[in-house]
């Protein structure tokens, strides 16, 4: 559906939870959110009512996720890019979302700042329960987009994860935790950030199917915690009968009816 045209560009409106909610996002030349911020948005502990930041948010996929299967959770949703940030305003404006609108709140701060800097762009420190982050994943090295508004959201810049990480622990309070939605190939500098900052990490892989190698991980954290670490289950997003049939496991998850519980 043809959502509002936004600085001069031309939106979509997308249902997700099986129109649980609705997004406003660019139609063209930007990140379209999908089935990584479904998963993200499940990494939350059931029951969670607490106040959520959305590191990186986009036009909102994960954090209205969250809100739209826990009614009592609040989100700060931290966004560098003008024109997503937009997006998600939007996205919080439309018939369907009322019951997003006044538990959300849409910042425009760029995530890797630190000390300082980092709270007078609006994200103060130990505030939050929960700390959610899908950050850009491909290495500068890969093929490129032209788009600067997609590269973005897409390219990983030198120590990116790392300034992330120390941002979601500054902003969180003690035993607060952190969700992580990054490719496999991320998980060392993803622990060494972690290290001293979270325990109780839990390393969840997603497979396209259980014959193939993961192509993301969602890792998580307890701040403060002296609990070990553990490679938790994984999410097989397809039956292994090389059709395109969603697992009841990732159907529930992506679509709001279940956790993803990576400590289970």
């Amino acid at each position: 559906m043809a959502g509002p045209v936004i600085d001069g560009i031309e939106t979509t409106i997308d249902a997700f939870h099986r129109d649980g909610f609705r997004l406003v996002q660019p139609a063209r030349g930007a990140h379209r959110s999908g089935i990584d911020a479904m998963i993200l948005a499940a990494s939350l502990p059931d029951g969670f009512s607490g106040t959520l930041a959305d590191l990186g948010a986009g036009a909102g996929a994960a954090a209205f996720a969250v809100l739209d299967r826990y009614p009592r959770a609040t989100a700060v949703l931290y966004e560098k890019s003008p024109l997503m940030a937009a997006c998600a305003r939007a996205g919080l404006a439309l018939e369907g979302n009322e019951h997003l609108k006044d538990r959300a709140q849409v910042i425009e701060a760029d995530v890797s700042l630190d000390g300082k800097a980092r709270e007078a762009a609006g994200l103060p420190r130990e505030r939050h329960d929960w700390v959610i982050a899908n950050p850009p994943f491909n290495d500068p090295r890969d093929r490129a987009t032209p788009d600067p508004e997609k590269a973005g959201a897409h390219v990983m810049q030198p120590d990116l994860l790392t300034r992330w990480i120390k941002t979601a622990c500054a902003i969180a309070r003690p035993g607060a935790g952190l969700s992580i939605i990054a490719r496999p190939q991320s998980v060392v500098e993803i622990l060494e950030a972690m290290k001293r900052r979270y325990g109780a990490i839990s390393v969840l892989p997603i497979h396209p199917r259980a014959s193939k190698p993961a192509i993301r991980i969602v890792v998580c954290g307890i701040k403060g915690s002296r609990k070990p670490m553990e490679l938790a289950p994984p999410l097989f997003l397809h039956e292994d009968d090389g059709g395109r049939k969603v697992t009841a496991r990732a159907y529930a998850v992506t679509n709001g009816k279940a956790a993803l519980n990576p400590w289970q």
